[in-house]
């Protein structure tokens, strides 16, 4: 039904506002890196180490009785939060609490046990406070462990990226994989930034999001290359700017209502999927709203700056333009 509202032939002018949006996107990525330096993230266990446990009480409880219960223990860093299961409409007779703690001190091969040695005990802790309560979650990584997880994190964003610059390089121009991957990068540095701001926990399901969006970002900017290098071929004498405005006309449908179904369902999970989905959700519909605005404003903009060649792309015989005219 929604389809018959969308023009079938747009004719936006986007790269009139190419150098608005060459500005925004450069004061967000300056605030990202200073939120990220200022303000920091929110980093999870799976990067520094720790013990999370998520339990149900067997009947209503007050988070302050919680954390009373866990005070003997003398944890360091000690975080509990309450959690509303989403997916039960009324109020129950029964308290959900996520329980976060660094990891304990210990040195060498004590770590690991120190670890575990943790989340039992606040388990133990909280039977006997509470009776018998059900484990939800149990998570426990020792610092080393988080070290290791973050350094293979980054090199697996630096990978994807470098791999999708080759793939554009000889896919299309060297012009247009440095477009694709400024356009990349530029996304990746925004959802970190929005992380530092809303503080939502970054772990390992936050990097699997961020390589998604890279993936869902670079497909829809393929999309617009392929329609601006077939235009180019096909009409020699038209401007850059009104080829490529053209082409992502033409490819604009597609993108909204691919962007559009997907936001759908990732905003389904975020207000439905629980806690433990809740940062991987919020950072692929952030991602998929900056991936798609980059890939119309950021990527095919930048064509027009990287010295694109026309000789390089090889064509046939000149066709009508859209308004009729020989070009």
């Amino acid at each position: 039904m929604l389809l018959k509202y969308l023009p079938t032939e747009p004719k936006f002018k986007f790269m009139k506002f190419r150098m608005a949006a060459f500005a925004l996107s450069l004061i967000l990525i300056v605030g990202s890196i200073a939120m990220v330096v200022t303000r920091g993230l929110n980093f999870g266990i799976d990067f520094v180490g720790g013990v999370v446990v998520e339990v149900e009480t067997p009947t209503k409880v007050d988070i302050g009785e919680i954390r009373s219960a866990l005070s003997s223990l003398d944890l360091a860093g000690v975080e509990v939060t309450e959690i509303k299961d989403n997916l039960v409409a009324e109020e129950t007779d029964t308290t959900i609490a996520l329980i976060k703690t660094k990891a304990p001190e210990a040195t060498g091969d004590e770590v690991e046990a120190a670890v575990q040695a943790t989340a039992a005990g606040i388990l133990t802790a909280l039977k006997s406070e509470f009776g018998d309560i059900e484990e939800r979650r149990k998570e426990a990584v020792g610092p080393k462990v988080s070290g290791e997880l973050m350094q293979d994190g980054i090199m697996a964003l630096v990978v994807a990226l470098s791999l999708m610059l080759v793939y554009i390089w000889f896919r299309f121009q060297w012009q247009f994989s440095v477009g694709a991957v400024l356009a990349l990068v530029h996304d990746v540095i925004l959802t970190i930034g929005m992380f530092a701001v809303t503080q939502f926990e970054f772990n390992l399901s936050t990097i699997a999001a961020l390589l998604t969006i890279v993936g869902y970002s670079m497909n829809d900017t393929v999309v617009v290359y392929d329609r601006v290098r077939e235009e180019l071929r096909r009409y020699k004498k038209m401007s850059q700017i009104d080829v490529i405005d053209m082409s992502v006309n033409r490819t604009l449908s597609r993108t909204l209502l691919t962007s559009g179904t997907t936001l759908l369902a990732l905003i389904s999970i975020f207000l439905l999927g629980g806690e433990v989905l809740r940062g991987f959700s919020f950072a692929m519909i952030w991602g998929v709203v900056i991936g798609t605005y980059s890939s119309i404003f950021i990527a095919s903009a930048i064509l027009l700056h990287t010295g694109m060649r026309r000789s390089t792309i090889a064509g046939g015989e000149a066709e009508p333009d859209p308004q009729g005219a020989q070009v």
